[in-house]
């Protein structure tokens, strides 16, 4: 059951002409310096992303959140944003690459759909560089495109000087009567925003953070009309949304403890999945798969995405864990594992010439390469026996990861066919041994309400067999021991 409610919360969506437009650039920025005017600020960004979002979580102060249409139904994307937006202060939604670019030739999933979907204003950010009154006609265009996108001011970056700034603002303002908000002085992002292969660095690998915050909050705030901007959000009028009445979760007895990696190695986890684990009645446990020896007395283990190819050295001499976890998921431990999880659970991980043992669970050797071996938008049909999904089940998540197998063991099973995306290997993805699921999937637990109730109910039935053993006299703790 639901009802509808309506909720006035300032908002502005800050999109790009393309991707490295200057996006997260512009959006970090005014978050800082509106926190620096002293106003009240909530970050969003759209799209499957795990970086940006610590970016716009560290510079806002609060928890961000992910609205992405693909991967959670409009309605319940709606929901989100309305439930954690402000009423007071100022919303900023950060697209993904350009203002049209969806999932196919019609647009679907973009940042106008989101934009349309919340009745929020746009803010285009344009890269200006090596043109002037070219950027009137692809504002124009832009505009002309979808009339329903309500394009209500412009931010040029990459600026050169004053006369730049001036050709090009009169030509936007000319050409299509939206207004030019700022210009930012011409700046390498790389300089200014260090990056990798997978994107940003994480805000907790990166040292200069709060100063660089700091400058950022600067720049935009010098350059960039705040007071106009500020009214374009207020604009924005009533957003109506379905609140639902939460059903009863079944019963699982006493809560079990579920355990999940987190440190620099281990930072791509939705607030909504570690959420919908606790609402179905679990107490979450952080580990650092890089410093704990053990597993401390957990009943299942979530290994979320990042980068332990960055960390592998690091990783791998922390035998102990390994070990353990290996060990512990052999006993009938449960363990899911999405991307960089699967990576942590494999044999080897080849880095250049250098190769790093992991935890040796499935037997398969995988090699980092140059380029992306999946990125996008996934879809997987589970078609195989599993702990975790029913038979004939579709998960919609995304990938992006640059490891791929060299090398397969003959006793390697996969319980899904990829649908749309890479996978695992010929088409195939979701290693499974035991109580262990393995996958380059990412869900978000909004979008796949089946993972966490999967995920606790086998906790709990590992929980109850620990308990079991305990009362028999055994030691019921396999799951704790350093191997």
């Amino acid at each position: 059951m639901s009802l509808m409610e309506s909720k006035t919360c300032p908002r502005i969506v800050i999109a790009g002409t393309s991707g490295d437009s200057g996006k997260t650039l512009v959006s970090l920025g005014l978050l800082a310096g509106l926190r620096q005017r002293g106003y009240k600020v909530a970050a969003f960004k759209k799209g499957p992303d795990y970086i940006d979002p610590a970016w716009l979580n560290a510079a806002s102060g609060g928890l961000v959140r992910n609205l992405d249409t693909f991967l959670v139904a409009e309605r319940k994307v709606r929901q989100t944003f309305t439930r954690y937006a402000l009423e007071s202060g100022m919303n900023i939604i950060e697209g993904n690459r350009g203002l049209y670019d969806g999932l196919d030739a019609q647009g679907s999933h973009s940042t106008a759909e989101l934009a349309k979907l919340l009745e929020a204003p746009i803010i285009l950010v344009c890269n200006v560089t090596k043109s002037t009154r070219t950027v009137a006609a692809i504002v124009l265009g832009m505009k002309e495109m979808d009339q329903n996108a309500n394009i209500s001011g412009v931010i040029l970056n990459q600026v050169g000087g004053k006369r730049h700034k001036e050709i090009v603002t009169g030509s936007i303002e000319n050409a299509t009567e939206i207004p030019v908000l700022g210009a930012i002085p011409r700046v390498k992002n790389e300089k200014l925003l260090p990056s990798r292969h997978l994107g940003l660095v994480t805000p907790s690998e990166y040292s200069g953070f709060d100063d660089l915050i700091e400058r950022l909050g600067k720049l935009v705030s010098d350059n960039v009309d705040i007071p106009q901007l500020i009214e374009i959000g207020e604009s924005a009028g009533q957003l109506s949304y379905e609140v639902e009445v939460p059903e009863d979760q079944p019963e699982i007895g006493s809560k079990p403890q579920i355990g999940y990696f987190s440190d620099t190695a281990f930072t791509f986890y939705y607030p909504e999945n570690l959420e919908a684990l606790q609402a179905r009645g679990a107490d979450l446990v952080p580990i650092s798969s890089l410093a704990d020896k053990e597993l401390p007395e957990i009943d299942a283990l979530y290994i979320g995405g990042g980068f332990p190819e960055t960390h592998a050295e690091k990783l791998a001499g922390n035998r102990a864990l390994m070990d353990a976890v290996r060990h512990a998921a052999l006993e009938g431990f449960p363990i899911y594992a999405e991307c960089g999880g699967l990576i942590y659970l494999c044999s080897r991980l080849t880095l250049g010439e250098n190769t790093y043992p992991m935890a040796g669970l499935f037997d398969v050797d995988l090699q980092m390469n140059v380029r992306p071996q999946g990125h996008g938008y996934s879809i997987m049909k589970v078609d195989a026996e599993n702990p975790f999904y029913p038979i004939g089940i579709q998960l919609r998540g995304h990938e992006f990861h640059y490891t791929a197998p060299v090398r397969v063991g003959e006793n390697v099973n996969t319980v899904m066919s990829v649908d749309k995306g890479s996978g695992f290997e010929n088409g195939r993805d979701g290693l499974v041994l035991k109580s262990v699921w393995a996958s380059y999937l990412h869900l978000h637990a909004s979008g796949e309400e089946a993972w966490s109730g999967a995920l606790t109910g086998l906790a709990a039935e590992y929980k109850t067999r620990r308990s079991d053993l305990k009362a028999g006299g055994g030691t019921g703790s396999s799951a704790r021991r350093a191997v």
